[in-house]
């Protein structure tokens, strides 16, 4: 896995900056009802999607957290005051602290299924009844979008999924939350093409295939033999699970948007 403290200096450039942040965001807001004045961002990284939720809904107060010192760092001088050295899976908060929670590129990152279900959990502690959860789901599925370099990439070992969409339903509905709406946003900037894919290939991108693995050279080698080596492919498309908490009469409070 890794480093995300090393990763923190060129992680925006390095995934698409501004462009895949404003989709994010815009995704984000769409389903977070109008009505909610407060949201907690949960691995906020450097706070370049975080910063966006801020901006694009007046009247929300929003605070992010991370567990990386150097990405909170970039992110508390992106947000003064507004973001928190914490672990998703014990967050510094009240229950029922906040109308909307959200954890973008999270779940997938997390070591196994009992980690996920802690994570979605506090996530749903610290909404308030009516509020809503959103998070992406099946992370590493959206990278692979048909090209030669998924050829490739398609014989490599599998990892495990923690983040299928059927999984974080389930520990959603075990926590008390229920589904509630959909989305989709388009990663711009992360087309991948064969030579950068070696750069990640080599550096631990791929957890399955870690720098020095004699394997992770021989995809390396095959990568290299791709025509158009700096032509980025199609970029990813990610999705995100909206799950509502019941308000006090057991009511399921709609969120807008959605597909």
């Amino acid at each position: 896995m890794l480093d995300y403290d090393k990763e923190a200096e060129r992680y925006d450039a390095s995934r698409g900056g501004e462009p895949r942040a404003a989709a994010a965001a815009e995704a984000v807001l769409t389903l977070v009802p109008p009505r909610a004045r407060s949201l907690l961002d949960v691995a906020c990284g450097t706070g370049i999607v975080t910063r966006r939720l801020a901006a694009g809904r007046d009247g929300m107060r929003v605070t992010g957290a991370d567990l990386a010192p150097t990405m909170a760092r970039y992110a508390a001088a992106r947000l003064p005051g507004a973001v928190v050295l914490a672990d998703s899976r014990r967050l510094p908060f009240r229950s029922g602290e906040f109308d909307a929670v959200s954890s973008v590129w999270l779940l997938h990152l997390v070591g196994g299924a009992d980690e996920v279900r802690a994570v979605v959990g506090e996530c749903a502690r610290v909404l308030r009844p009516g509020g809503v959860y959103v998070t992406t789901v099946d992370k590493g599925a959206s990278h692979n979008v048909g090209s030669d370099i998924d050829a490739v990439l398609a014989s490599r070992p599998p990892s495990t999924v923690h983040d299928g969409a059927g999984q974080v339903e389930s520990h959603a509905r075990a926590h008390g939350l229920v589904p509630a709406g959909s989305a989709r946003f388009a990663g711009h900037g992360q087309g991948r093409s064969p030579r950068r894919t070696i750069a990640d290939l080599r550096r631990g991108w791929f957890v399955t295939l870690p720098p020095g693995d004699p394997r992770a050279e021989h995809f390396a080698a095959r990568l290299a033999d791709l025509p158009d080596q700096d032509r980025p492919r199609p970029d990813p498309a990610f999705t995100l699970r909206a799950f509502a908490k019941p308000g006090a009469g057991g009511g399921n409070p709609a969120a807008p948007g959605g597909d």
